[in-house]
């Protein structure tokens, strides 16, 4: 069994010395040295002006789906935009080829207010031990109608041999600067010598 307190398996790592700056709103930002042109570069790089999304809908993140990208294989994605197809995640499993060379695509949409920090966080337990975790900064981003693309920077590679092979639960999250989980799933897959046909 993993020796890490089962709430504290997916808190991000601390940089000694970084301190999250003071958090901002939406208009603070826009306002912000407004004759300094760099910083008005940098905002209208982060979408400042665009909308900032429906009222009805609070949530400063929409993860839409996490996708495994492979060479000359379709990609295998996860549908994270409802409760739904979320749970339905942690009753199927995906089945991954051993020894294929993947990397992951997240889609995901920013509204009401800048978001400082996100990160991708994930463990992977086999047997209840923790086998693989991964924490990968994906950046900071302003709120914007057009959905967010980002590739993960290194390529991974699923375990490979008979002892790999097998079933294993991941979950993973997504959390910003602040701390503020957006979203947190569990979810399965299986190692196998071949792709199921």
């Amino acid at each position: 069994m993993s020796n890490l307190p089962q709430d504290e398996e997916l808190l991000p790592t601390q940089t000694e010395g970084y301190k999250v700056g003071e958090k901002k709103t939406l208009d603070e930002y826009k306002t912000l040295d407004a004759n300094d042109d760099s910083l008005n570069r940098w905002k209208q790089s982060l979408g400042l002006g665009a909308s900032s999304g429906p009222a009805d809908d609070p949530r400063s993140v929409i993860v839409e789906s996490l996708a495994l990208e492979m060479d000359g294989r379709d990609i295998v994605s996860m549908d994270l935009s409802s409760e739904a197809s979320i749970a339905k995640l942690k009753s199927t499993s995906v089945v991954i080829k051993e020894g294929i060379k993947y990397r992951l695509k997240v889609r995901f949409r920013v509204q009401h207010d800048v978001l400082s920090g996100l990160k991708f966080l994930q463990h992977v337990k086999r047997s209840g031990i923790i086998v693989d975790r991964t924490e990968q900064m994906l950046g900071s981003f302003g709120p914007s109608t057009e959905v967010y693309e980002q590739k993960f920077p290194f390529e991974e590679e699923a375990p490979k041999g008979m002892l790999a092979r097998g079933s294993y639960k991941a979950k993973s999250k997504f959390v910003d600067d602040d701390g503020k989980t957006h979203l947190e799933w569990e979810w399965h897959f299986d190692i196998k010598k071949d792709w199921v046909k």
